[in-house]
């Protein structure tokens, strides 16, 4: 059975700079550009507060100035460390895994049939999580896009795993995920299909 798996660590530079601040856990933290002038990454926390990537500091700080956040300047050469830790686990998981970025990677899950069951999938995220410190989620799906779309769920479930096998769940599922979050629609492809009355994924699969 043709099966894949989309690992993706949640809010990679925010959750690197928790590891070794464990008392951050519970607040917003930013993670800033080169210049320490705009937020290139942001925890659920700062998300939630409807801090954009992108923002100026300056205005992220007189706007949530009591809010606790923490600010880090960006430290590439920790988030390259962390990433190598987190991908020398993730490929003891599959016999192919294909890196797709510092934070995400493939693994190609074919011929191992437990992988199309959430326990195998919970299994990693707890593994990961437990001996890096990095709070990851997993997509599981018969293709690569569709273990793509599969993570987008998977980030808004408690266990942080989502399996899209089933038929049904699938084509329910996709008729309510935004075209922008399937893999290579971008905000500009996302606006001209909508123009011709697209709007979700389930439309653009049919």
């Amino acid at each position: 059975m043709q099966l894949y798996g989309l690992v993706d660590c949640n809010s990679f530079y925010a959750s690197c700079e928790r590891v070794f601040r464990p008392d951050l856990a519970d607040r917003p933290v930013l993670v800033l550009s080169n210049n320490d002038g705009c937020v290139v990454a942001r925890s659920a926390e700062a998300k939630a507060l409807g801090i954009a990537m992108g923002m100026p500091f300056f205005k992220a700080r007189s706007l949530y100035r009591n809010a606790g956040l923490a600010a880090f300047s960006s430290n590439y050469t920790l988030y390259g460390d962390m990433s190598r830790r987190v991908m020398a686990i993730l490929a003891q998981w599959a016999p192919r895994m294909e890196i797709y970025s510092i934070d995400e990677a493939f693994l190609d899950f074919s011929g191992i049939e437990a992988a199309a069951e959430p326990q195998y999938g919970r299994q990693l995220v707890s593994t990961v999580r437990r001996w890096t410190g990095i709070p990851v989620s997993l997509g599981i799906g018969p293709t690569k896009t569709l273990a793509k779309a599969a993570n987008h769920l998977a980030k808004r479930a408690g266990d942080g795993v989502r399996v899209l096998l089933d038929r049904t769940e699938r084509d329910h599922l996709l008729d309510r995920l935004p075209l922008e979050e399937v893999w290579g629609i971008s905000t500009r492809w996302g606006a001209r299909l909508r123009a011709i009355g697209i709007s979700h994924a389930g439309q653009l699969r049919d």
